[in-house]
């Protein structure tokens, strides 16, 4: 861990390396999904990367840091009773935490549990440009409290570098990075490895690159074609395979709240593969 003070064990990270990813981890592991730049799909990713681990039978909570609060949606979670990551931010208690954590629409009785910490556009008072140290711990600190319940817990990022960014990340063993083959996208890419590298510096050494996941390649786009090579050229080792290609079947999955290995058709079958390959490689490759 970054420091002894830290309320959440020490080697936390560790998860069993099989070479394939199992249904047992040995402990929890934190994955922020994040993107600097928006629009470029982190929040499906996000829940295709959820539905891998549902499918994988591993227990998963997702945090929704966004202000949009779209994953919250997607999952059409029940009630809270008012209570969400917001108030987790102004109160680590148990009790505060338990209640802004709720069952996903995605789940019955007999399923492995996929819940989700409510998403509020309160939660954008604690956005600051420049957060106290006292404000990065207050996720790990809240996630000391229920973390041993999960295998897998998803952090969705808003996209920027603000104080809800810094706090996802202080509380996480890793971060993902989503974004598309686009010139923005490339600059995004960098500023968030620089970003990632002063975090290492500044609050948590522990913190590692997961990789790169390419979402809504065009492959018939000249344009996306250049930007993927110019990306693979770029960050090497960093960009994740498989590329997510664009399509309309992620897209109706999520809107109709349903995970994607469960939405029909050949093609949502090919994509829930997708999802599987890449969760392997998020929980299991370490990237420099």
């Amino acid at each position: 861990m970054a420091f002894a003070s830290c309320p959440r064990e020490t080697g936390a990270t560790e998860i069993r390396r099989t070479g394939y990813l199992t249904a047992k981890v040995d402990l929890v592991q934190v994955v922020s999904v994040s993107s600097l730049k928006g629009g470029v799909g982190k929040t499906t990713v996000t829940l295709g990367l959820a539905s891998a681990a549902f499918a994988k039978g591993l227990r998963t909570l997702i945090i929704d840091m966004d202000p949009q609060s779209d994953v919250s949606a997607a999952l059409a979670s029940r009630s809270s009773h008012g209570f969400s990551i917001d108030s987790v931010l102004n109160d680590t208690s148990n009790s505060v935490v338990r209640q802004a954590v709720v069952p996903s629409s995605w789940t019955g009785p007999d399923d492995v549990p996929v819940h989700i910490m409510m998403g509020s556009p309160s939660v954008s008072a604690h956005d600051k440009p420049t957060p106290t140290k006292q404000d990065l711990w207050k996720l790990e600190e809240a996630l000391a409290t229920i973390e041993s319940q999960y295998d897998l817990v998803l952090i969705d990022c808003p996209p920027s570098f603000n104080g809800l960014t810094q706090t996802a990340w202080t509380a996480a063993d890793s971060v993902v990075i989503i974004a598309e083959p686009g010139l923005f996208s490339v600059t995004a890419v960098h500023r968030t490895l620089l970003a990632l590298q002063a975090m290492r510096l500044k609050m948590s050494p522990r913190l590692r690159t997961a990789g790169v996941i390419i979402n809504r390649f065009r492959p018939d786009s000249p344009e996306h074609v250049f930007r993927l090579d110019e990306m693979k050229q770029l960050f090497g080792d960093h960009i994740l395979e498989p590329i997510l290609d664009e399509t309309l079947t992620l897209q109706q999955s999520t809107g109709a709240a349903v995970p994607i290995h469960r939405w029909p058709g050949d093609s949502a079958q090919t994509i829930a593969r997708l999802f599987e390959r890449l969760l392997n490689k998020v929980m299991v490759e370490e990237h420099a």
